[in-house]
């Protein structure tokens, strides 16, 4: 069995939670002993073709390789919903975003998207294909707590040990709750706040150009920074907080579980059943952001970190390859059946 697994564009996705998820796909592969070439010139050799994107080539491709009579697994790793509150212009083409991406998914033998809410979501678009739900997942070994990079993080941005640490990661988008973030710094100036990631600010609207160049002492936008670095700052933030507005997955958070740091998200719909109130603590209001931030970090709420450690060990990228190799046996096989 061959794979090819494909993403239109990676160079430019690659900084994205979708460019992580492809690493991660490459990795339950590889420790799966799954062959497989990212060139789509190899389209003959393959039996599996596994689309991430959904641009032009991308649905070039899965049309070429369906009149080949080849099978077809579409990644639906973006929703309408999702869409929606991230570029310039995003809410005004969001219906024409879903009416692309069904035509899209629709040449799928098979879907796969990360949770049981991406699941509903697309099952409201009436795709009329078998979905299934396995998670981008993690390399969760990648990812364990370390003094070492805790310290080595905190002297590069020149934190104080008794420096209370927050951090955020994502692109340079409303529907992060970057805005939110900045006003959390603004209200909370006794706590250091930091955001790993990067978008040109070309593509954001004013709001986001302004929350992003707003100046505080408290306050560092970081740009991004490889896995690499990523993980340090795991080990170093006291916090991770995630006042994401919408998600699909959101890898981060199983990075963050991983490495054992304390973890605020907002309590929306794809957290109701991938990350329960017993794994993580959760806000709605940037109120409750801002009352639970301060009794996690003064210790007045019980450590969820080793709970939520179990959790981001369950999404390890070997189990999602495992998930995955099945997946692609019973497809080649022709036991895919109607979820």
């Amino acid at each position: 069995m061959k794979i090819l697994l494909y993403t239109e564009g990676l160079k430019t996705v690659g900084k994205s939670g979708l460019g992580k998820a492809v690493e991660h796909q490459i990795n339950a592969l590889e420790k799966n002993h799954i062959e497989y070439t990212c060139d789509s010139k190899e389209l003959e050799s393959v039996d599996i073709v596994h689309i991430n994107w959904y641009l032009l080539k991308s649905y070039a491709l899965a049309k070429k390789a369906k009149k080949m009579g080849k099978k077809i697994v579409y990644h639906a790793h973006s929703t309408e919903e999702d869409f929606r509150n991230s570029f310039l212009f995003s809410n005004q083409i969001a219906p024409i975003f879903k009416w692309w991406i069904c035509k899209c998914y629709r040449l799928g033998d098979i879907i796969i998207t990360p949770t049981e809410y991406s699941k509903r979501l697309l099952t409201n678009y009436h795709l009329n294909k078998p979905i299934y739900v396995i998670s981008n997942g993690i390399h969760a070994d990648f990812f364990k707590h370390s003094d070492k990079y805790r310290e080595e993080f905190r002297n590069k941005y020149h934190y104080q040990e008794n420096d209370k640490v927050i951090m955020g990661v994502g692109l340079y988008l409303k529907r992060k709750g970057i805005l939110d973030f900045v006003e959390l710094a603004k209200r909370m100036p006794e706590y250091k706040f930091i955001w790993f990631g990067y978008l040109d600010l070309k593509l954001v609207p004013k709001e986001i150009k302004k929350a992003v160049t707003t100046k505080l002492d408290n306050l560092i936008f970081a740009g991004y920074v490889e896995q690499e670095f990523l993980r340090k700052a795991y080990s170093g933030a006291d916090l991770y907080l995630f006042p994401t507005l919408e998600e699909t997955e959101g890898i981060p958070i199983l990075e963050a579980l991983a490495a054992k740091t304390k973890t605020l998200v907002r309590d929306i719909p794809v957290f109701e059943e991938f990350i329960t109130d017993k794994e993580v603590y959760k806000a709605k209001t940037l109120d409750e952001f801002e009352v639970k931030i301060r009794k996690i970090l003064q210790g007045e709420l019980p450590s969820l970190q080793e709970v939520g450690y179990q959790k981001a060990i369950q999404k390890d990228s070997k189990i999602v390859g495992e998930k995955l190799v099945k997946l692609y046996k019973n497809l080649l096989e022709g036991k895919i059946q109607e979820q």
